[in-house]
């Protein structure tokens, strides 16, 4: 794999990225930004949502846990089907009768201001975090397997992946990524199939014996039925179900492209082909897993002590230049739809939820327009600062840690709404912020010293539902407020 191959490869893909972005963005106004006209096809959205749920950390790391966790993932996996069946059946038409821009307005009508800017403060923590650390772990492959032999500084590799995501997304926002997802999840897709095939190859594997292979490899297990493991069913499933639930869900990103589709029909039936067809992608994913350590194993191969790196360095160094190009393709597939829909859910949350755009009559659509654009510069400039503090912070435990604090702030929206939807009563408004901190501070303690405190006990991701859990408690104990419960 030569300089030369890579960079036409890249320069070819960005080319039919950028001619994606130029048919989709022409006559693009900011409701067109925001909801995409509300004219997206379905099974567009559903197939673009596969790339934008898998990102770069499973392209990178499923694969890798296959060693330690064997096919235990697919537990989280069967408990996403359910979490998808309540957002398509309780939240999304929630969001299509409210005709919500920003799914957190709603908070703002159920209970009032503070909860309201509270749901949607948490959202931009999370995304600018968890967007910047799915980022950095694409960008940082590419810069220790690519980008340091040539001598690119990290910051200038950064600096470009955010530039172009930047300008692909700057005008057409929503209506452009959705296309351009399909395009990523495409690439990716293609990635990891033709590794599987070559590396099948490779071991002299047919594709009738590779199933049966993988069966009697020793990677294979499914359900665990310990239940002190992290790896235990129910915590897996149980997880998975409430992970669907906040992190799509509830998450603007995820929605935003949902409520783009022209009805809620079409929204519902996204969603439930989109969780069958994610069920077949993930283990595809796993699968690669359990081929690359066979691989590995016959062919002496070191598994590198993060397992994260394991894809990259075989499909890097083993399996000749074509795969390569292709695998650096399927990266770079995976590394935008970690940035491109957070940069525009983040716009979309502080345009819409901070500073009241859409439905200010008073400040003319042109400036409203500039002042959008100056909003999306800003927090691309902030994802790269975050990204470059993360490569120097150079401690991937730290960096582990921030993003599991990330996912730790999904709870308190889990049980905002929870407490929206099913409550009885108002809460005091005022009250809500300081509710919605000290739940994930509880959730991180208890999980720091849950062996001492609960006889060798190791939370999984049960830990989101006990911080929605806690959340929900604190709203209830808080009294009842001006809230409205008309809206559920």
């Amino acid at each position: 794999m030569t300089p030369l191959s890579i960079f036409i490869a890249v320069l070819a893909y960005s080319a039919v990225l950028f001619l994606i972005t130029w048919l989709t963005s022409r006559n693009a106004t900011n409701e067109t930004y925001y909801s995409g006209n509300r004219s997206s096809r379905w099974y567009v959205v559903a197939y673009g949502m596969i790339g934008a749920s898998l990102s770069g950390v499973t392209f990178m790391s499923v694969p890798g846990w296959v060693g330690a966790t064997q096919f235990s993932y697919m537990q989280m996996v069967l408990g996403y089907l359910v979490g998808y069946a309540v957002i398509a059946t309780i939240l999304l038409p929630l969001y299509y009768r409210l005709n919500l821009t920003s799914i957190y307005s709603y908070l703002g009508t159920r209970f009032g201001y503070w909860s309201y800017k509270t749901g949607a403060s948490f959202f931009i923590v999370s995304r600018v975090i968890g967007a910047s650390f799915r980022l950095y772990i694409v960008v940082n492959a590419l810069q220790v397997f690519v980008f340091d032999a040539w001598g690119v500084p990290f910051w200038i590799t950064v600096a470009s992946f955010i530039v172009l995501i930047l300008l692909y997304t700057f005008q057409g926002g929503v209506k452009t990524i959705v296309w351009t997802d399909t395009l990523q999840t495409t690439f990716m897709l293609f990635a990891v199939v033709l590794s599987v095939v070559f590396i099948s190859k490779e071991l002299h594997l047919a594709p009738g014996m590779l199933a049966e292979k993988i069966k009697s490899g020793g990677h294979s297990q499914v359900f665990f039925g310990e239940w002190h493991s992290k790896l235990f069913f129910w915590k897996q499933f149980l997880g998975g179900m409430f992970i669907a639930i906040a992190m799509t869900g509830l998450d603007q990103e995820m929605m935003q492209k949902n409520i783009s589709c022209r009805n809620i029909r079409d929204a519902q039936k996204n969603m439930f082909s989109f969780s069958l067809v994610l069920v077949v992608v993930n283990l595809l994913f796993l699968s690669l897993g359990a081929v690359l350590y066979m691989y590995a194993a016959e062919k002496g191969i070191t598994v590198p002590a993060k397992t994260d790196d394991l894809f990259p360095v075989v499909a890097l160094n083993y399996l000749g230049p074509f795969l390569a190009v292709i695998f650096i393709i399927g990266l770079i597939s995976a590394a935008y739809p970690s940035a491109d829909g957070a940069l525009t859910a983040l716009t979309t949350s502080f345009c819409v939820d901070f500073l009241g755009l859409k439905n200010n009559a008073v400040i003319p659509e042109k400036r409203k327009t500039r002042i959008r654009y100056m909003v999306h510069c800003s927090f691309a400039l902030l994802l790269l600062l975050v990204i470059v503090v993360f490569r120097l912070v150079n401690d991937d435990a730290v960096v582990s840690t921030l993003f599991k604090v990330a996912n730790f702030t999904y709870g308190p929206l889990l049980g905002l709404y929870a407490y929206g939807l099913f409550g009885r009563k108002g809460v005091r408004d005022a009250w809500v912020p300081f509710i919605c901190v000290l739940a994930p501070i509880t959730c991180y303690l208890l999980d720091k010293f849950s062996v001492s405190l609960f006889n060798g006990y190791r939370f999984g991701n049960e830990l989101l539902l006990l911080n929605g859990a806690l959340t929900y408690a604190g709203l209830l104990l808080s009294g009842p407020g001006a809230g409205r419960k008309t809206e559920k």
